[in-house]
């Protein structure tokens, strides 16, 4: 190239787009070549790329995980190939990409090798602000979004994000571009966290300064109770709202179902509104509908305004009375009756939800504006047996009760029977048959199939549907564990509804088992501001910590939980694991539970983890006993562990062979074997990928002195669910065959696989302090290299 037009290239403006693939370096060298070559083409088959290419106006800097593209010829190029290429995207889920977009000066160089390279702060600030993002993100320089929003079409798509700190301490700010079916609309997760650092310093200034005017422990004690109790009044955004449940003021009888199913239509509408802040009904089902302390219940949600309401039916026909309250003030900001025929009741709904909306001044998009005034219509009957089911649905959610999702179900059924095009109503009969096949007992691959289908329907009648991605997410994680797939419908439905607490929670917990640690505290934290007064939110959060071997964390988490609820037995159970594997020991973990329900505390828990050890297979409960040597007992609450279906004999049979190989008893536990033999590989036969079965039946084969047997099956479910594939369940099963190895003469390869489990966030079922008390590894014990690993180190926080 002449030496004149280098010099003039060297100062040029040039509009930077810059691409990489996330989570580029965890994949295997083959996927890195497919998804770097499919990335190729998307990038070079959009318009934008081949003018700039035809017009000589196209610079390329190729680098390992993607690459930078220089267009010469308009600022709105890179910004129009970005869109182009985040919709081609929609088309290949497996591919994980982010943008950044700056205008500014570049230059050719000469690397070492004489060859013509691309720099200058346009190629580095673009590069910047990818980082920040996330899969999915197109990011923009305040300067690019400058220039763009001189033109009305594009102001629609910029949203501000604010200053993002990057590399050495530098500032930038940025802007997201998403709409349209392109962008990720969700904050990325570097400003989430720089948020949540940012509170904890101001935390640290208020206790500073409680500390300087001598109001240490009272000021201390109500500064915790405010963090953990409701949002400080600063942060509670304005527009924001709570749907209190409505009053049902009908004479006829069991018509609650109706002025929930009412509220709860009405809060799914406004769920959509990305400009507020929504909180899920879970949450506000637990208060009165019109509560006399309006004030703290507001403060306790996290909102601002407070929508109350009653319903009254008679026959066919319906009123709805409504009022919107500014909590703080406690002020009526707008309040309406509506009396309608039955058959005209959602158009109600439509109507309140716009009238909110607009009392709140919330910034509408055109789909949402949309889904507030569209009217799906129904069969009134139909309609009715929808929110029949909704309400019978709720309740089983709440109860776990196998017969409440039945009735659900068949009022689900009935509502399509008289509507077969309702797609509401397939997507919720989806849902609840795939939480009665997670929660209570695993459905065949039939019946999964006959599931997959209702889905489809649902999503061919609604394609925009969020309850039907809802669904489909649902489906390919607890039907399937296809991971990828569940990601992309979480994600699909909190574009379509982002105050959907169940979808982001559902999304962290997908994140967390692909080993995505900080992308899973981040939804499990947002989900908890959506959903507040949910025990699952925090418990969720304190497992998350529990993994990364942080005690402190899990606790308190836990706590928090059981302080929404003091039943819910799941957080009980955790905080239980937590004390013991932090400090093995178990009269504190015993402890922890002082002062709780005792139904809490005598939580059935056998198989409940759907971890492959021994402890899910004897029960954590039972298996505190174990851990104390006190076997006797141990046998004595495992029989009172009554199972009270096929499935809960079986897992009783199974636990019993397992301890009785643990209390070196080979003649009960060779009988309590020979009897759960054929019941576990009939099991088999008719679920084979049923890896918790797999996993007791190992200890089955033990008991009866089938070594090999036991090593094979254990092997067989370890490897179905490693720990890259799932990095929540995988280390319990390679816990599991730890176990087995450790007592079928294979020691080496279960000290082996500990090392690796202390390594990893696995502290739910890998702790020294754990190992160091429980009497499965009796049989290494005294071995040289497992006495090393309880003097070395365990990993503490996520991987590094």
């Amino acid at each position: 190239m002449p030496e004149e037009e280098k010099t003039k290239l060297r100062f040029e403006i040039g509009h930077v787009l810059f691409i990489d693939i996330v989570g580029y370096s965890k994949l295997l060298i083959n996927e890195q070549t497919e998804q770097i070559q499919k990335l190729k083409q998307i990038v070079r088959g959009t318009e934008q790329f081949r003018l700039a290419e035809a017009e000589g106006k196209l610079l390329r800097l190729p680098t390992g995980d993607g690459g930078a593209l220089v267009f010469r010829n308009s600022p709105e190029a890179p910004v129009l190939c970005a869109l182009e290429v985040s919709k081609e995207l929609k088309k290949h889920p497996e591919l994980h990409v982010r943008m950044g977009i700056h205008s500014g000066p570049v230059n050719e160089v000469s690397d070492l090798n004489e060859q013509v390279n691309i720099a200058g702060a346009g190629i580095n600030i673009a590069q910047r602000l990818m980082d920040c993002g996330d899969a999915g993100h197109i990011l923009l320089s305040k300067h690019v979004a400058e220039d763009l929003a001189e033109f009305e079409e594009w102001r629609p798509l910029l949203h501000e994000l604010g200053a993002c700190e990057v590399k050495h301490g530098a500032e930038v700010f940025i802007v997201n571009l998403y709409g349209n079916d392109a962008g990720n609309p969700e904050v990325p997760i570097a400003f989430q966290l720089m948020k949540q650092r940012r509170a904890r310093h101001r935390s640290v200034a208020i206790a500073a300064a409680l500390i300087a005017v001598g109001a240490i422990i009272a000021g201390a004690m109500w500064f915790w109770r405010a963090r953990t109790t409701a949002p400080a009044p600063s942060a509670i955004p304005e527009k924001s709202i709570a749907v209190l449940p409505f009053e049902n003021l009908s004479e006829e009888k069991g018509t609650a179902y109706f002025a929930e199913g009412i509220k709860d239509e009405i809060l799914t509408k406004l769920a959509t509104v990305r400009d507020l802040k929504v909180i899920s009904r879970t949450s506000t089902a637990k208060y009165q509908s019109k509560p006399d302390n309006l004030k703290t219940v507001a403060q306790e949600l996290g909102v601002s305004t407070i929508l109350e309401g009653a319903v009254q039916k008679a026959g066919d026909k319906v009123r709805v009375n409504v009022q919107l309250i500014d909590a703080r003030a406690d002020t009526h900001l707008w309040a309406k009756s509506y009396d309608r025929d039955f058959k005209d009741v959602l158009g109600v709904e439509n109507e309140v939800s716009q009238e909110i909306a607009e009392a709140l001044q919330a910034n509408l998009s055109p789909s949402e504006s949309h889904a507030l005034a569209s009217t799906r219509i129904h069969d009134a009957e139909a309609y009715d047996f929808f929110l029949r089911g909704e309400y019978e649905f709720h309740q089983a959610d709440s109860s776990g009760a196998a017969e409440a999702f039945d009735r659900a179900d068949a009022f689900y059924r009935q509502a399509l029977a008289r509507d077969p095009n309702f797609a509401e109503a397939a997507a919720e009969l989806a849902r609840s048959r795939l939480y009665r096949h997670w929660e209570i007992s695993p459905l065949t691959a039939t019946q999964l199939e006959e599931i997959k289908s209702i889905i489809d329907q649902a999503l061919t009648l609604a394609p925009n549907l969020p309850q039907a991605h809802l669904a489909l997410g649902l489906f390919f994680y607890w039907g399937h564990r296809q991971y990828e797939a569940a990601l992309a419908e979480f994600s699909r439905t909190l574009e379509l509804q982002p105050n959907n607490a169940l979808a982001r929670l559902y999304r962290a917990s997908v994140y967390r088992r692909r080993g995505e640690w900080e992308r899973s505290l981040a939804d499990f934290q947002r989900a908890e501001e959506l959903d507040p007064r949910d025990a699952w939110n925090p418990t969720a959060i304190g497992q998350t910590y529990q993994a990364f071997r942080q005690w402190k964390d899990a606790e308190r988490a836990e706590l928090r939980a059981l302080a929404i609820d003091p039943h819910h037995a799941p957080a009980a159970l955790e905080l239980l694991i937590a004390r013991f594997n932090e400090t093995g020991d178990v009269g504190s973990a015993r402890r922890a539970l002082d002062g709780f329900p005792e139904a809490t505390k005598g939580i059935r828990t056998t198989g409940a983890t759907g971890i492959g050890d021994v402890r899910a297979i004897i029960g954590t409960m039972v298996y505190l006993d174990v851990m104390e040597r006190r076997f006797t007992d141990a046998f004595q609450a495992l029989e009172k562990e009554v199972g009270n279906n096929d499935l809960g004999h079986l897992r009783q049979l199974a636990g019993r062979a397992a301890l009785s190989v643990l209390a070196g008893e080979p003649e009960a536990a060779k009988s309590a074997g020979e009897e759960a033999l054929p019941l576990l590989e009939a099991r088999l036969r008719e679920r084979p990928d049923d890896t918790f079965a797999m996993a007791e039946l190992s200890w089955v084969y033990l008991a009866l002195g089938r070594d090999a047997d036991a090593l094979r099956l254990s092997r067989q479910a370890a490897d179905s669910i490693s720990v890259e594939k799932d990095a929540v369940s995988g280390p319990g099963f390679q816990s599991g065959l730890a176990q087995i190895d450790a007592r079928a003469g294979a020691p080496e390869e279960a000290v082996k696989r500990l090392r690796r489990l202390l390594s990893i966030p696995a502290g739910v079922v890998a702790s020294i302090a754990l190992l160091k008390i429980d009497p499965v590894w009796d049989p290494i014990r005294n071995r040289p290299d497992f006495q090393q690993l309880l003097s070395g180190p365990e990993q503490i926080g996520p991987n590094k």
